[in-house]
């Protein structure tokens, strides 16, 4: 059985971040899932950076948000990340946002990303040896 890979970390609604009526626009939902992916990144060794040291870019393709409840200026929201592996030249992670004071789901969501070779931009229709051993090191293949 795969390992399932995930992060939580948690975030202080920001005020500009919410309308003049203090709740937060519903992009930012999707800005909080790329500080679950950069906490993720972190946790796992799958930096932005160390990604394009390899010579990949991994633009997002797909993202899917489903909203829930509102989050206003002041909350603190806790995000989760999981991994979902996949035999495919990509990544796809999933979302789950909650009000830390209330525990309340505020959204779900979900993201594709696919691996670009830096320098032309050609998509790679196998996944890249770096992202193969990692995938190795976790117990994902």
């Amino acid at each position: 059985m795969k390992n399932e890979l995930s992060c939580s970390t948690q975030i202080q609604v920001r005020f500009n971040e919410a309308d003049p009526l203090g709740i937060v626009w519903h992009g930012h939902y999707v800005r909080y899932f790329e500080d679950g992916r950069e906490a993720f990144g972190e946790k796992h060794g799958l930096k932005y950076l160390d990604v394009y040291k390899h010579g990949y870019v991994t633009p997002i393709v797909s993202v899917q948000c489903n909203y829930k409840r509102s989050l206003r200026y002041g909350d603190t929201v806790i995000i989760e990340t999981s991994y979902i592996p996949t035999d495919a030249a990509k990544m796809k992670f999933s979302y789950r946002l909650s009000n830390a004071a209330t525990g309340e789901v505020v959204a779900t969501g979900s993201s594709v990303q696919v691996f670009l070779n830096k320098d032309d931009l050609l998509l790679q229709l196998a996944n890249p040896p770096f992202f193969e051993d990692w995938k190795k090191k976790h117990g994902l293949i």
